[in-house]
């Protein structure tokens, strides 16, 4: 997208001239009347709107207030000086954490939205992570974020802006909602697929069923322990040896819940791990064993070196086919024993015993088989597509505030 902005007439102000911290205590959030609780995890990277939050209900300690229309900047650092851009505007009343500066557009100065743009600039995150004190964990405070300095447009050039990159946003906000429809639908084929089979989604009559093992499935479906389907892969291998320091290393963090992707990696010898490391192939599949991660889980589309808290698993039966296991792997009949296990042991980590009492539900026929994994393949490459779409509004939203800051 071509923009062509005269500056001649920018002005250079301080962030504190042209917004105010709002920052006002709520002691008993649960008593409070606001339902809504936003604390750092709950604002992704790039936002213009919160779109996650928590009840307030079982919040205990004090925090801030904050209302329609202000924006909600997370002064902390994950780790080091990494703060992502985190500033979405609110469009509810609610209670954030104290690691959240609540911030308002000063109207005699800046147009209604327009501060979506400094707070999301390149420049200002630069001032961040210059201006913020601590050592692993950093934050920024906001007698020190006030004074960062910028050139500002008149209002008749932040009115265009500010409309241009809110109409985007609505854009997103609807990919954001097709997306939530089709994931839906995903979530609830996937329990029907390992239910009652392919039959689910081709009658309307009345499908006979048992209970099993695994929980309620088809009458004539079979069911076969977990182990018996697969075998953890063991033996640590030497990360520094130069046979495997190239290799990819995979942490639980790098697998995508809910979809079986594996993001960003390195090497072993970029990340400069030195122990703890175990061999996966692309026929493999990989499993977090860490319990907040249950449905981590991946098929590797190459070889590489995953961390200790990862089960490599290799598949050893030929009733069951790699790609139906992994998607039973991400249903809810999958992980609700395992939540239940949680309850009982209060372990952090799924451990072999857990796993060996889990049963596979399948139809003999793996032509079956094959039609449950292409359709959920199919749900899933529209999820790619929407996602696709959604990356694509963001990156031009931020092209804009570059060029623009």
């Amino acid at each position: 997208m071509e923009i062509k902005i005269d500056k001649s007439k920018w002005k250079k102000v301080r962030l504190g001239q042209v917004a105010t911290e709002y920052s006002k205590r709520v002691n008993n959030p649960s008593e409070s009347g606001l339902e809504r609780f936003i604390g750092n995890s709950n604002i992704g990277q790039w936002d213009f709107r919160i779109k996650s939050w928590e009840s307030t209900s079982s919040v205990t300690s004090a925090m801030k207030l904050f209302e329609p229309n202000d924006y909600l900047l997370v002064r902390r650092s994950l780790y080091a000086s990494d703060f992502r851009e985190r500033a979405p505007r609110a469009h509810f009343a609610g209670v954030c954490s104290g690691d959240i500066l609540t911030i308002r557009e000063n109207p005699d100065y800046i147009a209604d939205g327009f501060l979506i743009c400094i707070l999301n600039s390149p420049s200002l995150w630069k001032y961040v992570v210059a201006n913020a004190s601590g050592s692993i964990t950093r934050r920024i405070k906001w007698k020190d974020l006030a004074n960062y300095e910028f050139f500002l447009p008149p209002i008749e050039q932040q009115l265009e802006l500010a409309k241009l990159l809110w109409s985007l946003d609505e854009v997103i906000e609807k990919e954001f909602e097709v997306l939530n429809n089709v994931t839906t639908l995903r979530d609830i084929n996937r329990e029907k697929l390992y239910t009652y089979g392919i039959q689910a989604l081709s009658t309307e009559s009345a499908i006979e069923t048992k209970a099993g093992k695994s929980g309620l499935i088809r009458k004539d479906f079979k069911e076969i322990k977990f182990f018996d389907c697969v075998e953890i892969k063991s033996g640590q291998v030497d990360p520094t040896d130069e046979e495997y320091s190239s290799l990819f290393q995979i942490g639980s963090e790098r697998i995508d819940a809910n979809t079986g992707k594996i993001n960003t990696y390195k090497s072993a010898k970029e990340l400069n791990i030195t122990s703890g490391n175990y061999l996966f192939s692309e026929h493999d599949i990989i499993y977090s064993k860490i319990r907040p991660y249950f449905k981590k889980v991946a098929i590797p589309d190459f070889a590489g070196l995953c961390s200790a808290d990862i089960y490599p698993l290799k598949l050893k039966s030929e009733s069951i086919l790699k790609e139906y296991l992994f998607y039973f792997m991400l249903t809810e009949k999958f992980t609700r024993k395992l939540l239940r296990f949680q309850n009982r042991t209060g372990m952090p980590k799924v451990n072999r015993e857990e796993l060996s009492s889990m049963f596979i539900p399948y139809p003999d026929d793996v032509n079956e088989q094959r039609q449950i994994v292409s359709i959920l393949k199919e749900i899933d490459n529209s999820l790619d597509s929407v996602n696709q779409k959604i990356d694509s509004s963001k990156s031009m939203q931020k092209s804009i505030i570059n060029k623009v800051f």
